[in-house]
């Protein structure tokens, strides 16, 4: 006998999240999954939803981009930026730190999530920063 799929184990449901306001997957992953009480949105990176292409150089530019897209798949997913638990942020080099950190705040004025912060050796299309994170569903 194999091995069940995830979705259909009995009491193990999950739902997969799509939206047109976030890039589309350049890889075999979904958006975002919903389950367990919470949503886990893959790692978003600065593509332009509606044009496909990079959305700058600038890695400020870039942050907002992703927790743009972030805070869309979270809507499609019926939570939202203030039930976000845990984020993990990518930077292509750690020297970007400060630059993405006042972006981010801007997103968790209040009662930040927690967070990691880690220099990757190389992220998708050469871009500065990535950022995953995970919400407490709707």
């Amino acid at each position: 006998m194999g091995a069940a799929a995830p979705d259909t184990i009995p009491g193990a449901m999950r739902d997969i999240i799509r939206t047109d306001r976030a890039p589309a997957p350049i890889g075999p992953y979904s958006q975002a999954v919903r389950a367990g009480g919470f949503v886990f949105v893959s790692g978003q990176i600065s593509i332009d939803p509606a044009t496909g292409q990079v959305v700058s150089d600038d890695v400020a530019s870039q942050a907002k981009r992703v927790l743009e897209s972030i805070r869309a798949v979270l809507a499609a997913a019926g939570t939202s930026m203030d039930r976000v638990v845990k984020s993990t942020i990518f930077l292509a080099n750690i020297g970007d730190f400060a630059k993405v950190n006042e972006v981010y705040a801007t997103y968790f004025p209040k009662d930040p999530p927690a967070r990691s912060t880690i220099q990757a050796g190389a992220l998708p299309k050469g871009l500065a920063v990535e950022i995953d994170v995970i919400a407490l569903a709707g």
